[in-house]
């Protein structure tokens, strides 16, 4: 999605678009200040939402935040 949203489907199929930006500021997560690095965003073998460089969240943060947005 575009403007450092994502879209994620959980387990429980409960779905939401998500605005990560918020999250990125310094350190480790400011290499996502770089859309076209941003938009590598995968999951990986334990279901969190990452980034090659180590930065990550995981699926239970994201449903909790999702749920209360």
């Amino acid at each position: 999605m575009e403007d450092y949203r994502i879209w994620i489907k959980f387990f429980d199929n409960f779905c939401a678009s998500m605005n990560i930006r918020p999250f990125i500021s310094t350190g480790i997560s400011s290499k996502l200040l770089d859309y076209e690095y941003f938009k590598q965003v995968k999951t990986d073998d334990f279901g969190e939402v990452a980034w090659n460089n180590g930065f990550d969240f995981c699926p239970n943060y994201l449903c909790e935040i999702a749920e209360n947005q």
